[in-house]
């Protein structure tokens, strides 16, 4: 999918990175503000360090990041933290720090921030995480903790419209109801803000239900960038290397799954094998 770079968010041109022996990219693409993007991939194909590259964790070796229409690394901290939001795969905090506070976090850049309070509340409601906010951020398991996490990444870009967010595995600690409940969070947070939303995903039928373009990773390549359609669905199997079935539930949302062949085992001493008609 190519967008004009006129409207672009994040902008990255040729962007390589070599680790080693290990290379990434080059990487080629454009984000606009509102756009959700989901990148997909399997274990090991660069999927989080394409998004250190894109959140400035990681300086490119080679091309250039650009940030509305600015070099990337020529933000300064302060204000890149005011538009762009990062929630890794893996965040620590300071022992015994109350949940409310690691929530506050998102807002250290505001030197003046008399709706901190208020704010905190509400992003920590989005994220389904109001009732954590009095405990011990280390006390909590790590299905809490993520979402504490996630309400001090909204809490960061609260007030604030075109921003960024770029989160790794957001829904990986949490069981499926919450899992739907703040993929529908995000999505209304960002909506509502015209954010750009970046997000890697394992999940194929999350990143279909609730983001617009997919990003597919492999071997530290972009093998392909594509609308979240029926469409995609060959990419993916290719991408995977397993066959996918696809079906519509009583909503008309498209639901994909692998396809595998059953295998046949002998039935137990004494147990007869039933076959159904």
């Amino acid at each position: 999918m190519k967008t004009s770079t006129h409207t672009a968010l994040l902008q990255l041109d040729s962007v390589g990175l070599r680790l080693g022996a290990h290379s990434f990219g080059p990487f080629s693409l454009h984000i606009t503000p509102g756009e959700r993007i989901a990148i997909l991939g399997p274990s090991g194909a660069g999927k989080s360090t394409l998004l250190k590259l894109m959140s400035r964790e990681c300086k490119p070796t080679t091309g250039q990041v650009s940030f509305h229409g600015q070099r990337l690394a020529d933000w300064s901290l302060s204000d890149l933290s005011r538009r762009r939001a990062v929630l890794p795969q893996s965040g620590d905090v300071a022992f015994g720090l109350q949940a409310d506070l690691v929530v506050g976090l998102g807002r250290v850049a505001r030197v003046h921030d008399p709706h901190l309070a208020d704010i905190v509340q509400a992003s920590a409601t989005l994220a389904h995480a109001a009732g954590l906010l009095r405990r011990r951020f280390d006390t909590l398991s790590g299905g809490e903790q993520a979402r504490i996490q996630l309400a001090r990444v909204f809490a960061q870009l609260w007030d604030t419209h075109d921003g960024l967010i770029l989160v790794d595995e957001p829904l990986a600690a949490l069981d499926p109801g919450l899992q739907l409940d703040l993929l529908d969070s995000l999505e209304a947070y960002a909506f509502a803000r015209h954010h750009g939303l970046v997000a890697i995903l394992h999940d194929i039928n999350q990143a279909m239900l609730g983001f617009d373009r997919l990003l597919l990773l492999k071997g530290g390549k972009l093998v392909a960038d594509l609308p979240s359609s029926a469409e995609a669905v060959p990419a993916l199997e290719s991408l995977y290397g397993i066959a996918l079935g696809c079906t519509t539930d009583i909503q008309g949302t498209l639901v994909i799954a692998p396809l595998r062949k059953p295998a046949r085992r002998p039935a137990p001493a004494g147990v007869m094998a039933w076959a159904c008609a």
